[in-house]
């Protein structure tokens, strides 16, 4: 179950940062709500990931996803340009979580 609040947490976090552009500086209602909401939500997910998985860990995992997903998001939706620097570190992150899923004893499986 650990892994699936970890997901939630994960996407509802890339939701609301993905939200702060659109907010505007929280000058526009529904997209504030959203970031408020989003993040209310992917801390609760992510403390009852806690439970399962070293503190460590999970926020690797939860930051490194949320990073490259929000790298993407902003390269799809915001046409924000990723240079071959931007490109190579997100894919030092995946790898990174890759590491601690795949290798990592701390990571439970």
């Amino acid at each position: 179950m650990g892994y699936l609040y970890l997901a939630v947490a994960i996407l509802a976090e890339v939701v609301a940062t993905s939200a702060l552009k659109a907010a505007e500086g929280f000058t526009r209602p529904l997209p504030s709500l959203l970031v408020v909401a989003g993040y209310g939500t992917a801390f609760y997910f992510l403390s009852l990931v806690l439970r399962t998985l070293p503190v460590g860990v999970a926020y690797a995992i939860w930051s490194g996803v949320g990073v490259a997903l929000i790298a993407l998001i902003g390269w799809v939706f915001y046409r924000q340009a990723l240079d071959a620097g931007a490109i190579a570190g997100i894919a030092l992150i995946v790898a990174g979580v890759l590491v601690i899923q795949l290798f990592s004893r701390s990571a439970a499986h």
